[in-house]
């Protein structure tokens, strides 16, 4: 039961990283702000290197990882497209990413609850991932 909870968990984070990560790069070219454009670039970066602490971990248990749910990309991607077309000001991306941000919080501490019989490691990544999170959306208020 701990290894296939700490598998099912560390596959949602390596899930939610890359729904991450996607959504930062579909929406950096349209920053004005060096400074936004900085915070976003250093936050992917961080997310970058969890997702390789995961993808270590996931190798160990030969497992690939998780893909974002088809769905849920398809709507981000549309979402983020229409309110760019709209107004590609920093504080509609602001607003777009700090909705991301609030979404990943809520999935994984929804799957902390989920898979409690996951390992402690697999809980630490997951949540050092919900801090960055957390630090991306305060450190973009600014921009709202």
């Amino acid at each position: 039961m701990i290894e296939q909870d700490t598998i099912r968990l560390l596959r949602e984070c390596d899930a939610g990283i890359k729904m991450g990560v996607e959504a930062i790069d579909e929406v950096l070219d349209y920053v004005h702000s060096d400074a936004f454009r900085k915070c976003l670039t250093e936050c992917r970066d961080k997310h970058i290197k969890l997702k390789e602490e995961i993808q270590g971990l996931l190798d160990q248990y030969h497992d690939e990882g998780k893909e974002p749910n088809p769905m849920a990309k398809g709507m981000s991607w549309m979402k983020t497209n229409v309110k760019l077309a709209m107004n590609e000001s920093d504080h509609t991306i602001a607003d777009l990413i700090t909705d991301g941000c609030n979404m990943g919080v809520k999935s994984l501490n929804k799957y902390l609850n989920q898979y409690k019989a996951a390992d402690e490691k697999s809980k630490d990544i997951t949540k050092r991932l919900s801090r960055l999170e957390e630090k991306l959306a305060e450190d973009i208020r600014q921009y709202l």
